[in-house]
């Protein structure tokens, strides 16, 4: 009958503990397993987090406040819902520039993206740097066109300009 002075831990489910630094017979004898001399062996020996070794830490590194990623470009995103509703029955041409003065595209936007979400009945020849296939399946559907837009190639540094020329 199981009664409170014969319960005993199920079997591996408990170990003793271990006991450092008694002996060399014991497995874990004068340094306690804790290897010879250094940091590590001292007691209360360890490195803080974020710690590297003396080097300058990755959070003293960063920049504090903010960050600004030179090589984001700026799209500007219209679905074709946009276009149905809010330009005037009068214009037939759309780029990146009418879109901008009738305000449905950011001022600072580089580059022109027509998304296919919503339906068009109106013809429009739209000129874009990138138009979804969706989008362009109904542009075309409704009667219109859609022409991508090349990007231009960055300008050419004027150092590496006049290098190049003198190397030729």
């Amino acid at each position: 009958m199981l009664k409170l002075n014969t319960l005993k831990p199920q079997r591996g489910s408990s170990s003793q503990r271990k006991r450092l630094g008694r002996g060399s017979g014991s497995g874990l004898g004068p340094t306690a397993g804790k290897g010879d001399k250094g940091q590590l062996q001292r007691s209360g020996g360890s490195v803080r987090p974020g710690f590297e070794g003396g080097q300058t830490p990755l959070y003293r590194r960063l920049a504090k406040r903010g960050f600004k990623n030179y090589h984001a470009r700026n799209h500007a995103a219209v679905n074709l819902s946009d276009l149905e509703s809010k330009i005037p029955s009068e214009l037939k041409e759309l780029n990146l520039t009418v879109l901008q003065e009738l305000g449905l595209a950011r001022k600072n936007a580089e580059r022109l993206v027509i998304l296919g979400n919503g339906a068009i009945t109106r013809t429009f020849k739209i000129k874009a740097h990138r138009v979804s296939e969706s989008a362009s399946k109904k542009v075309t559907a409704a009667g219109g066109s859609v022409e991508i837009v090349k990007v231009a190639a960055p300008a050419a540094r004027p150092a590496k300009v006049a290098k190049a020329a003198a190397a030729k």
